[in-house]
Order: C-alpha cells, then structure tokens, then sequence
C-alpha cells in the first residue's frame, strides 16, 4: 500500500541537459536540478515531457533519475515520468524506479495508441497493481491524444498507489467534476502553465510547471499567493509571466523552455532529434519575451 503524500506546490517538469554531441550531461542536469530546489521549489519532476522521456534510452532514463534523487537527497518529492508504449515496459520501468527508491510517478496513458476508455483505465490499473511507488495520473490529451476524463476518476479509487492527478488539457472545469466525482480522494495539479492560478482557485493543490525551469522563485511566490487567496498580488505576477507561461501549450514547448533556461543562465537549449532548434522567426519571439520579462523583473 502506498504511503499518504501531501504533494503540493510547484513541481518543475525539469530540462535533461544535453552535451554538444547531443549524449545526456548528468552533471549539467545535476546543476539545474540543485538550482531550483535552493531557489524554493516544493518537488521535482525528472524524465517527464520536458525532460524529453521518449529520446532516452532506458539506462538513459535511470541515470538522470538517481541523478534527480541525489541532488535532492530527500529535501523534495522526486517523482520520474513514465511515457511508454507497451504495459509490459511501463511496469518495468516502474519497478526500476522503485529499485532507486524514488518518491513517485507521473504516469501517462500509453504513447502512440489510441486506447478506449476501458484500455486507458486497465493501463493505469496494471501499473498501479505493480508498484508500491504513490502515482501522479499525467491528462494531457491535446499531447497525446488519450483522454482520462473525469468519468474514469471512479474506476481508479480503489488503488491505494494512484493519489493524485495531473490536468493538462486546459478546461479548468474539470477540476470541478474531478471533485464531483470523486471529492478529495486524489490531489489535484495543475498541469499547464497559463491556466495555474485559475486552477488554484478550483481546488488544485499543486503544479507541475514548465516555465518554473526558467523563473522557479518567481513561480513559487505565484503558487503561494494564489494557494493563500492573495489574488491581486499573484495577479500581478501572473500578468508579469504570462506571455512565456504560454509556451508550456505549444507543441514545441520543450525548445520554448530550454532556450529560456539558456538565456536565463540556467543551462543549454540543446534538444535531441526530433526535436530540432526552433526556426529563427520563433526564436526571435522567444528572445524578445524574455527581454521584456527580465526587463520588468519583479524585485526579489
């Protein structure tokens, strides 16, 4: 049986950092990772979307989730996303990360197929009966097609491992029908940038953030006043970072956010194929974002 968790707050869907020849730096990942925890983020997302999961190779994965765990030697929450195509590499990728003693899973329904309601609700009951590691549920079907409404929230109760949910596809009403549906038996995250404090105000407990990679202080401050109902004050935040918060909805997102890390100083915007550097049109508009966002930079 899984422990109870109290997750909440920002969770940074954190940036595999990439070596020129495009092999993973563990230690460049080491290092952004040590950034965002000193600068006040509540827990950390390894090999999720943003980390570029589906371009690692299984040992790939492994490494940068015990890199993840080390750094944060139990001073946060590590939870490593799992986005596999088979059940049968889905279970074993959760009992590896069980092996590295890891703090959770994000678990999205499987890539690639199309599953039907009953599919998408025995994916997720499979991998929760092979593990004792508590489950973060990742929604996101403008990314992946696969919808897990919340009508399938019922079916998934009666597994003591999945305790939470991630809702990325931007309907903030579903915060509402989840708790309708099943009150506060999962805790619920925000899983898309431009629509947190909204989120907040529904009944989210937390979010798994991209834009936090780039501006963690700032973004937890936004999470704090909006948990606390200080609405006017995130509101100013919140219309400060708006214009990069939505990159996190863009398909090429993960460009998006690694090349904010590098202007940033926080690490490189080397993605792996397919991922390929964005066109120099939309790496201007990214630049001139972050010119403006740094230029009016909220005081520490």
């Amino acid at each position: 049986m899984a422990a109870k968790v109290n997750w909440r707050g920002v969770f940074p869907a954190v940036t595999t950092q990439f070596r020129p020849d495009l092999s993973v730096d563990i230690e460049a990942t080491r290092r952004t990772v040590g950034s965002l925890i000193a600068e006040g983020v509540h827990g950390i997302i390894a090999c999720g979307s943003v980390g570029e999961n589906t371009v690692l190779s299984p040992a790939e994965k492994r490494d940068v989730a015990a890199a993840v765990r080390d750094v944060a030697a139990g001073r946060v929450p590590v939870l490593a996303g799992l986005a596999e195509i088979t059940t049968e590499a889905a279970v074993g990728f959760a009992r590896d990360m069980a092996k590295l003693k890891l703090d959770g899973l994000m678990v999205m329904p499987s890539m690639v197929y199309d599953g039907g309601r009953h599919e998408i609700v025995a994916w997720f009951k499979t991998i929760a009966a092979a593990t004792d590691l508590p489950i973060m549920l990742y929604n996101n079907p403008p990314a992946y097609r696969n919808d897990v409404t919340p009508e399938m929230a019922p079916a998934l109760t009666a597994f003591d491992t999945i305790v939470a949910i991630k809702e990325s596809s931007g309907d903030t009403r579903r915060f509402v029908d989840l708790v309708n549906k099943v009150g506060d038996r999962f805790r619920l995250f925000c899983g898309l940038d431009d629509i947190v404090l909204e989120s907040l105000a529904l009944g989210a407990v937390g979010w798994v953030s991209g834009l936090s990679n780039v501006f963690p202080r700032e973004c937890a401050r936004l999470f704090d006043l909006g948990a606390a109902g200080r609405t006017k004050e995130a509101l100013d935040l919140y219309r400060w970072i708006m214009p990069l918060l939505h990159l996190d909805a863009r398909p090429d997102l993960v460009q998006c956010i690694k090349l904010c890390e590098e202007i940033a100083g926080r690490g490189t915007a080397r993605t792996r194929p397919p991922r390929l550097a964005l066109e120099s049109a939309a790496r201007a508009e990214i630049e001139q974002a972050m010119r403006a966002a740094l230029a009016r930079r909220p005081a520490a």
